[in-house]
């Protein structure tokens, strides 16, 4: 009888360990991320983003309307080398192993390779993830997070958006990006 309650407790607890899962995710990732050498970390509101003209389809404003927010991430590529590496190889894993992230284009865009993962269905996308990398620029991550956003409509609404420098002030994001850098040399 000994035998039997050690047997069943031991497959228990197999069963309990095999189930417990080590994976990182991607939002652990860009936490991370904010405290790593050398890293841009940026969190941006859907609020953020304005249009250059009030005069844009609603088909336009509907595609805004569907994004909540948008986390980037970035690691430039100078005087990074090693890291770069490693990040670049961290984040393809997680988009690889994970069950959830479907990839949903992959394209070379002036010497870098961009891969495009969404979650959700093809029309109706709930996070959608832009994960490129090159030895020019770096390695960088942008997760875009909304409610039944459609993809097509979100490209066609990029043409239309103007970035509020009242908002969001370019110069002090780029000074302090170079800050990053600097600080690492």
């Amino acid at each position: 009888m000994k035998n039997i309650i050690s047997f069943v407790s031991f497959l228990m607890l197999l069963v309990l360990l095999s189930s417990c899962k080590q994976e990182k995710s991607l939002q652990s990732y860009i936490v991370e991320s904010q405290d790593k050498s050398g890293f841009m970390t940026i969190d941006i509101p859907a609020s953020f983003i304005q249009f250059k003209s009030p005069d844009v389809s609603d088909d336009i404003k509907e595609s805004l309307q569907s994004i909540r927010k948008i986390n980037l991430v970035g690691l430039p590529y100078q005087n990074n080398k090693a890291s770069y590496e490693i990040e670049k190889k961290t984040i393809k894993d997680i988009l690889k192993n994970s069950e959830n992230y479907k990839s949903l284009i992959g394209m070379d865009v002036k010497g870098m390779k961009v891969d495009m993962y969404y979650i959700g269905n093809t029309d109706s996308i709930d996070e959608l993830i832009v994960f490129g990398y090159s030895k020019e620029f770096g390695v960088g991550l942008a997760r875009i997070l909304g409610n039944g956003m459609n993809p097509i409509k979100i490209i066609e609404m990029m043409k239309y958006v103007k970035i509020d420098p009242g908002q969001f002030n370019l110069q002090q994001f780029n000074l302090s990006f170079k800050q990053k850098t600097d600080s690492i040399i």
